[in-house]
């Protein structure tokens, strides 16, 4: 059981660990991009569920993804009305990211930007992180650092608690996933955020 202040948390995800922190849906799994497949091995997580990447600001999210002018504009409108917060936008990709991290389609990448303070701290020393759940594939999500920590033992945890600050509110839910499909929204996930698409 391994569980570690902010700076030390940060400087294991700078050395390329897995580390574990609180976001304002379920707690985060979280590696540098090229170290996603470690994710994947400590999941048993199947290769066709792709992570998600995280980041502090939308600006460092954008250079991911592309599309025409028009799509941006709305991509762009999306994330002014729902970040930070508990959404997630899957968009066509550049290629930027590690194949890793979506294996089963590189074609496209789920990005957000949370709204928890903590969360918003470590993005921003470490820069975008690939994430997911902090969980076993099929088993039910972990919601705080004893329990983290104890089913992933070689995973340096936020020790911080995972409800975040006092009276900071945590959905009890993932986020909410809508995909790009060209002309419009599909949602792939509902979740924290009811949307009508």
């Amino acid at each position: 059981m391994l569980k570690v202040s902010l700076p030390q948390l940060v400087d294991a995800a700078r050395a390329g660990q897995v580390v574990s922190f609180p976001t304002d849906t379920l707690p985060a799994l979280a590696a540098k991009p090229d170290q996603a497949a470690e994710i994947y091995r400590l999941k048993h997580r199947q290769n066709h569920k792709p992570l998600i990447l995280m980041a502090a600001k939308a600006s460092e999210l954008w250079p991911y993804v592309r599309g025409t002018a028009e799509e941006v504009e709305v991509w762009h409108a999306m994330a002014d009305q729902y970040w930070p917060g508990a959404m997630t936008l899957v968009l066509p990709a550049t290629g930027l990211h590690p194949i890793a991290m979506t294996p089963a389609n590189p074609r496209t990448l789920g990005i957000r930007v949370p709204n928890h303070e903590a969360a918003l701290e470590i993005l921003t020393a470490t820069g975008p992180l690939a994430t997911t759940s902090a969980n076993r594939s099929g088993e039910p999500p972990l919601r705080n650092a004893d329990d983290i920590a104890g089913q992933f033992p070689q995973v340096q945890v936020l020790g911080a608690g995972i409800a975040g600050p006092e009276g900071h509110k945590v959905a009890p839910q993932p986020s909410t996933v809508v995909a790009w499909k060209g002309e419009g929204w599909q949602v792939l996930r509902e979740g924290a955020i009811a949307l009508s698409v």
